[in-house]
């Protein structure tokens, strides 16, 4: 089984986010939590399904919402370094470990 974490930048982006979404129609929020945890779970299932941006770094497009989850897969390990918003400069995050 592989262990998980969330780098402390994209909790606050993955809060940012919901309180946006949950701001512009009630239960939005919820919604957006949902496929954070439905694309999470796809991810810890199928690590390496997703696209390779760099040598470490594969990229979830979340299907309802213009977020991309960028994770780290090492070993037994994977981190989510960013919850990023399409329309964010790309590869922002690339600091984070």
């Amino acid at each position: 089984m592989n262990r998980f974490s969330i780098h402390e930048d994209a909790e606050t982006e993955l809060s940012a986010a919901t309180n946006y979404y949950e701001s512009q129609s009630p239960g939005l929020g919820r919604a957006f939590i949902k496929e954070f945890e439905r694309a999470v779970h796809q991810i810890l299932t199928y690590p390496l399904s997703c696209q390779l941006v760099n040598r470490t770094v594969r990229r979830k497009v979340l299907r309802r919402f213009p977020y991309n989850i960028m994770s780290s897969v090492k070993a037994d390990t994977i981190r989510v370094l960013a919850i990023a918003p399409q329309s964010r400069r790309p590869f922002y995050w690339s600091g984070r470990k």
